[in-house]
């Protein structure tokens, strides 16, 4: 049985819906990766992942259905490099939340966003939030470096580079296990001068400085360290982190009671989840 959303029909989908399915939507990039990794580096991260991580949440019994990717994201910092498509930051929430109202509509109670794109965290965040304040849905969000920090610390993957970066050695060994032929290895810098400051902090701060969001050249790091063996074995660790929280916040989902105003008066419902955040009534 298929986990994609596309393979079903509309009736087949309103099914699905009435049966408690969740709708995960993996929101990804297309910018510019230094002068060695392809534009759609994000994308195919977030793809790989967001696919097998779905299809292995479905097989251990989860309901869930999988959205097509969203391929452009909010990339605006990456523009002054070249190639780079993007969203503005307010049009992207705006996607966002017309993607969630359509599934409302559509009559899906429970809504997922698996990312792959740093610009989107943030108002991913918002977006799942506002929807589980305008409409009775589940919500959830999350990049997947996140998810899978505990496994990544364990699969050693800072060896080789800043964890997640930016077309440093992490993402560049991700691409070589997903597709070695669209690494450009004769361009992959062995130098990079470091910002210490770049993601650095108590987790949930921000530092930034005009034109460096993103590095000095358009990545955090160098790939000097990159690996498919090593990319292949992060790849695993993510997975298996990403579908377990899947299957996890599947099953903390439960359905809704019918009758709005009872749903209201319930204490202690939860109207929405976020970065492993709850918002109670």
């Amino acid at each position: 049985m298929s986990f994609l959303f596309e393979h079903y029909t509309r009736e087949e989908l309103k099914s699905m819906a009435n049966e408690g399915y969740a709708v995960v939507i993996p929101l990804a990039a297309t910018e510019q990766h230094g002068p060695h990794l392809p534009v759609g580096t994000d994308s195919m991260i977030c793809w790989e992942i967001s696919r097998h991580s779905a299809a292995r949440a479905r097989d251990g019994g989860a309901k869930l259905l999988l959205a097509p990717l969203l391929s452009v994201g909010s990339s605006d910092h990456h523009l002054a490099f070249g190639g780079t498509l993007s969203f503005s930051s307010a049009t992207y929430l705006s996607m966002l939340m017309d993607l969630g109202e359509s599934l409302v509509k559509d009559g899906f109670h429970k809504i997922i966003f698996l990312n792959g794109h740093g610009g989107n965290e943030n108002i991913m965040h918002q977006a799942a939030q506002d929807l589980a304040v305008r409409h009775p849905v589940w919500t959830a969000s999350a990049s997947y470096w996140n998810i899978a920090r505990s496994a990544l610390e364990a699969a050693n993957a800072a060896q080789l580079g800043r964890v997640p970066g930016h077309a440093g050695g992490f993402e560049t060994s991700l691409i070589l296990a997903i597709s070695a032929d669209k690494v450009k290895q004769q361009h992959s810098p062995a130098q990079h001068l470091e910002r210490p400051w770049i993601a650095s902090g108590p987790q949930g701060t921000f530092v930034g400085r005009h034109g460096e969001l993103t590095g000095v050249s358009g990545f955090t790091d160098s790939s000097i360290h990159a690996s498919a063996s090593g990319g292949k074995a992060c790849l695993e660790a993510i997975i298996q982190a990403v579908s377990s929280w899947l299957s996890e916040v599947c099953g903390t989902m439960e359905p809704f009671v019918e009758d709005a105003d009872n749903y209201i008066s319930a204490p202690g419902r939860i109207m929405g989840r976020t970065s492993g955040r709850e918002y109670p009534l």
